[in-house]
């Protein structure tokens, strides 16, 4: 059996999120790359991406927005994104990279987080490179594959396999809420993680549901 954690076993593995040690990028969720996808329905593209916003708002998780082009061709970024975020605007570049553009750069570094979770459209190029390109630059990168999109199933899952065979982690977007959470007993927390469930995670949110009635039932017996 081998000791971790200064002689002792058990504990979290170092690879694990936590709202303390990652930040998120939400890239282009904008109205052309949103028209293309194919690789998965586009509502539920967006639901799911607002997830991933609510999460890191709730969890306190730097986030950062970007778009590309918003004025010439790919329009404005989401705005139930951007609500979600007070009104933020996105970092607007002409780059397919996010990774190249400086001043996204500097707002990862600005958090001072070595992990980083990737969202957004399109899987194969928005996505996979800054995914790459922050990988080189010693970062670790973890892709929210439900809440990104490409223009067919093989783009998809070919930009997944292409990252994840270079180091990146895969994760979806409602693992990512609970990895955050951890303990139950967190109370103000699971509460927060509730009502985010109860709003896009399906029948997740439905057992969400059924939990707090069970536990209302029982505080009035």
């Amino acid at each position: 059996m081998t000791e971790l954690n200064n002689g002792r076993i058990g504990g979290p593995a170092k690879s694990l999120l936590t709202p303390e040690n990652c930040c998120l990028m939400m890239i282009d969720y904008q109205p052309v790359p949103f028209s293309t996808v194919r690789s998965m329905d586009p509502q539920l593209l967006i639901n799911n991406a607002i997830g991933v916003a609510k999460t890191a708002k709730a969890f306190g998780v730097p986030t950062i927005l970007t778009s590309v082009l918003e004025e010439r061709f790919d329009g404005p970024f989401l705005p139930q994104l951007r609500e979600v975020f007070d009104g933020r605007e996105a970092i607007n570049r002409t780059g397919n990279n996010p990774w190249e553009d400086e001043r996204v750069v500097a707002e990862i570094e600005k958090t001072g987080r070595q992990k980083i979770l990737f969202a957004g459209l399109w899987t194969g190029n928005c996505i996979a490179l800054p995914v790459l390109s922050a990988m080189e630059d010693g970062f670790d990168a973890y892709v929210v594959a439900d809440a990104c999109g490409d223009a067919n199933e093989t783009a998809h899952a070919m930009a997944l396999q292409r990252m994840i065979q270079a180091g990146a982690q895969p994760i979806t977007w409602q693992i990512l809420m609970l990895e955050l959470l951890r303990d139950w007993a967190n109370e103000d927390k699971a509460a927060a993680v509730n009502e985010i469930a109860k709003q896009h995670a399906g029948v997740q949110g439905q057992a969400a549901i059924y939990f707090e009635g069970m536990v209302a039932d029982r505080a009035e017996r």
